[in-house]
């Protein structure tokens, strides 16, 4: 059986509730804030090919750094996200979760359901 990782910050919500879903599954998972263990370019990159999805699908466009770094007017390349994105982890949608050879952005958190 696979480890599961889910990479999240305690305080949201529905970070939480994943981890709650996890804890109640029973499966063994570690859980790593990527605030305080962040991000290295390399690692984001294979979590995003793993969970098959762009850059750009799991940018948080609400956050105020979104509106400050002007990304709503520009259109920076996959690696030019995922730099923005290990320096400002705000601007990354949560929780992934990683179990092996698959990875996903667990939202709604049932979703994670998924990889159980």
């Amino acid at each position: 059986m696979a480890d599961i990782t889910i990479y999240q910050k305690p305080t949201c919500s529905t970070c939480r509730e994943a981890v709650q879903l996890l804890k109640e599954s029973g499966r063994p998972f570690t859980a790593i804030n990527y605030y305080e263990q962040p991000f290295t370019t390399g690692q984001l990159k294979s979590l995003l090919k793993k969970a098959g999805l762009a850059p750009k699908d799991v940018l948080r466009t609400k956050e105020d750094i979104y509106k400050e770094l002007g990304l709503a007017k520009s259109t920076p390349s996959d690696d030019e996200l995922i730099e923005l994105m290990v320096k400002y982890p705000d601007l990354i949608q949560r929780p992934l979760v990683e179990k092996g050879a698959q990875a996903m952005l667990a939202r709604p958190a049932e979703s994670i359901k998924k990889l159980l």
